[in-house]
């Protein structure tokens, strides 16, 4: 069945973030590593009817759904603490900070491990803040983020695709419908073909070929025999001429000596080697057959023949033809009723002109997707550079605070870069507070609504669960257990299912299996050849044909074939022919000699002893394309002929009595059983024609079943719109979208803890701890403040 190509492939592979994609999928399986609930569909259809157990059954339901979204109900409610705790501890630790309390005192007590303390805190924000963060987070955000809006752009050419794979699968269909019907045609001309033809053939060839065979035999040896006579002749003259051309005295010379006694020795090959002068004659068995072909074997053949026309006519008086005639035509008559009555037309163009709509709907409104796919990705964006921002005040306070930080200079003396270092570093702190809460907000809702969708939908339908659950008896109509056979056929009991139609689908196999036409309409009703045969089988039950005044064979023509039988062939020796046929025509090949003779040639010195060598040699050469090569043909056809007029030798007396005693059982079986046997044989005919039907039907069933209208598009359409768009494009991008972003806000509260740790020793104090080697023993420190000593930079 003639089929299009699809241009589209369902199916996408993400690039290098597809890493990012299985690291995402791995942390989800670690939040809700629980398999998807679909028993709850089948309990909940349990119970549908049942009021009083329903209420109950809910609340096992909820508890159900409880413990399968555990892990996205403990990560949300963590992140609604963050959203709420995150902003609220940055008011209190403000308020704190404006008291001289938690760190906002512009006093620094000096430490003998300080040096330590602010490496490790400069190391743990560098690590926290720029390494983790930025590339893990931020950029793993910012690449989901591009990801999703190149997918989506790139998505129409996708889309079109698909429209494009439906309109060839609505037209294609159609046509391959009327190539099933119009292969009908090949099929009745077969039948038609054999019905024209003889059922009996009689030919008597047998005779003639032998004939035929020993006048070639005759013609052939007289052929050889004058030719090896002439060829001998011939050779014969080479020698002589070779001889006395090698007798020159030029040959006497040290240099051609040898050259010319290897010549001489050999000149005794150039003679025949085949003799058919021996050959005993054929031309008696010839004479023999001639006066057997004689009689007239064209009578004898028409009178066999008669048997045969009588029967075509015998045949043709019972309407027996006719009738067959006309059971092919109401068969082709019926098939293309059928097609017509089939509402494929009509539901096609129906089709084709929603998918039109469709299709033109999508176009105008993709425009639209694109520019709220470009708010998105700017809200996006800002949201990645809002962490970029307090990364940038790290940053910049890590840079400003190490360039700028002396060790020698006191916490009240620092210079101008350390304090702004410090200044960037509690911006970013202040920062952290105030976008917080905004990006894990962000976080929570698409980490929900993605993770969900992921767990719900993405996974499931990988695997096919999803399908199960739509399966699911009386779960999308409680009156209904199969709904998507109740839609299409209004009958919910016939086991239709998403997931078997979808299987088949994405086999490729036909729609008319795959959705269970079937039940529409049955194509093994109209398909059914043995309500067109009964009639026929009926009437060739009483079919009555008289043979009584056939004869086969008469006795002149048996007297005929007896004389065949001993004209003699078998007398003929046919050793003594293939004796000779075998043997080659000259002793030597000619044309090896000659190349031999004229390469001896060139070994001898320039001259005429050399001219002359050549001269025979091409001499010899023209001898064997004159004479050699007839002579093989004859030789040839010589063989053939010895070889059939052998096998037909071969106990030919025998066969021609078993001849004899077939015709005279035949001659028996049609004075007695005659229309016996002829009946039996029409209806082993019929049963041949009726199965060149049998095998043209089971095709089309197949055909149907698996090749026509193959609702592959169909199945790329649902895996375009849920494994490549809502999966592939979507969910995963924001899946990685909030797995970057939401690492980015939890890595904000180390950061603001060593942000603020580290700033102490970035930015200039107002006062400092002061060292007195006369007073207290213990450490000699003391606070400057209680001695009156002011920060000389201030003052």
């Amino acid at each position: 069945v003639p089929a299009k190509t699809y241009d589209t492939g369902a199916y996408h592979e993400p690039g290098p973030i597809g890493i990012l994609f299985k690291i995402v999928h791995a942390f989800l399986y670690l939040v809700q590593p629980n398999p998807f609930p679909q028993g709850n569909a089948k309990w909940l259809n349990k119970y549908v009817n049942e009021r009083v157990i329903l209420a109950l059954f809910f609340c096992l339901l909820n508890l159900a759904a409880i413990y399968y979204e555990i892990g996205f109900i403990v990560s949300a409610a963590l992140g609604l603490l963050f959203i709420l705790l995150l902003p609220l501890v940055g008011l209190c630790f403000c308020m704190c900070r404006c008291c001289d309390n938690c760190g906002g005192e512009m006093h620094q007590r000096q430490k003998k491990n300080a040096d330590c303390q602010r490496s490790c805190f400069a190391t743990f924000l560098f690590v926290a803040s720029l390494i983790i963060r930025q590339v893990i987070g931020v950029l793993c955000a910012y690449a989901a983020n591009q990801h999703l809006t190149t997918q989506i752009r790139g998505a129409k050419k996708l889309v079109n695709s698909n429209f494009k794979d439906l309109k060839v699968f609505l037209n294609d269909t159609p046509v391959q419908i009327d190539y099933l019907v119009s292969q009908y045609n090949t099929t009745k001309d077969k039948a038609l073909s054999d019905l024209n033809s003889k059922y009996f053939d009689l030919k008597g060839v047998t005779i003639r070929e032998t004939k035929e065979a020993l006048e070639n035999v005759s013609v052939s040896v007289e052929v050889l025999q004058e030719g090896t006579e002439r060829l001998h002749a011939n050779l014969t003259d080479v020698k002589m001429h070779l001889s006395n051309t090698l007798n020159d005295s030029a040959c006497s010379a040290a240099q051609a000596a040898s050259t010319c006694n290897i010549i001489r020795n050999s000149l005794n090959q150039l003679n025949i080697n085949a003799n058919f002068s021996g050959l005993p004659g054929v031309s008696s068995q010839l004479a023999k057959v001639n006066d057997v072909l004689k009689i007239d074997l064209s009578s004898l053949v028409q009178k066999v023949c008669f048997p045969t026309n009588f029967i075509d006519y015998q045949y043709r008086q019972s309407n027996f033809f006719h009738n067959i005639k006309n059971v092919l035509e109401s068969i082709g008559s019926n098939i293309s009723s059928f097609t017509k009555t089939l509402p494929v037309q009509k539901i096609l163009a129906d089709l084709t002109i929603y998918l039109t709509q469709s299709e033109a709907y999508v176009q105008d409104y993709f425009p639209v997707v694109e520019q709220y796919d470009f708010y998105r990705w700017l809200g996006c964006l800002i949201l990645c550079c809002m962490v970029v921002l307090i990364v940038v005040f790290y940053y910049l306070g890590l840079l400003c605070g190490t360039c700028g930080y002396d060790k020698h200079a006191s916490p009240t003396t620092r210079g101008c870069i350390s304090n702004t270092g410090g200044n960037f570093l509690m911006a970013g702190v202040g920062f952290s507070f105030l976008f917080s809460w905004v990006l894990m907000i962000v976080v929570v809702l698409t980490f929900v609504t993605g993770g969900n969708v992921e767990k719900l939908v993405c996974e499931p339908f990988e695997d096919k669960t999803l399908f199960k659950v739509l399966d699911t008896p009386y779960l999308l109509n409680q009156h209904w257990k199969n709904y998507l056979s109740g839609i299409l056929f209004k009958n919910p009991n016939i086991n239709l299912t998403f997931e078997k139609v979808y299987s088949d689908c994405k086999e490729n196999k036909g729609i008319y299996t795959s959705l269970h036409l079937e039940h529409l309409f049955n194509i093994n009703e109209f398909l059914n050849i043995s309500m067109y045969t009964e009639d026929v089988e009926l009437r060739i039950e009483h079919i009555q044909i008289n043979l009584s005044k056939i004869i086969l064979l008469d006795e002149i023509g048996k007297e005929n074939l007896l004389n065949f039988s001993s004209s003699g062939i078998e007398g003929i020796n046919f050793g003594a022919y293939l004796a000779e046929i075998n043997k080659s025509v000259t002793k030597v090949d000619l044309l090896s000699f000659a190349n031999d003779l004229e390469a001896r040639a060139d070994q001898l010195p320039k001259g005429a002893l050399e001219n002359a060598l050549k001269g025979h040699a091409n001499n010899i050469r023209m001898i064997h394309n004159q004479q050699v090569v007839p002579l093989e043909q004859a030789m040839s056809t010589l063989n053939q002929s010895i070889r059939l007029l052998k096998r037909t030798s071969s106990e030919l007396m025998v066969k021609v009595k078993n001849v004899i005693s077939a015709v005279n059982a035949a001659q028996l079986l049609i004075n007695n059983n005659a229309s016996l046997v002829i009946v039996q044989e029409t209806k082993k005919y019929m049963d041949t024609i009726v199965g060149y039907f049998e095998q043209y039907i089971e095709w089309v069933k197949e055909s149907i079943a698996m090749e026509v209208a193959a609702c592959k598009p169909i199945a790329n359409v649902i895996d375009t719109a849920v494994d490549i768009f809502l999966c592939s494009y979507v969910t995963d991008s924001v899946n990685t979208f909030w797995f970057g972003l939401g690492g980015s806000s939890i890595f904000l509260i180390p950061a603001i803890i060593f942000a603020v740790k580290l700033s102490k020793y970035y930015r200039r104090m107002d006062t400092e701890d002061v060292y007195d080697d006369t007073e207290n023993g213990n450490n000699g420190y003391h606070k400057e403040h209680l001695y009156g000593i002011h920060n000389p930079v201030i003052t």
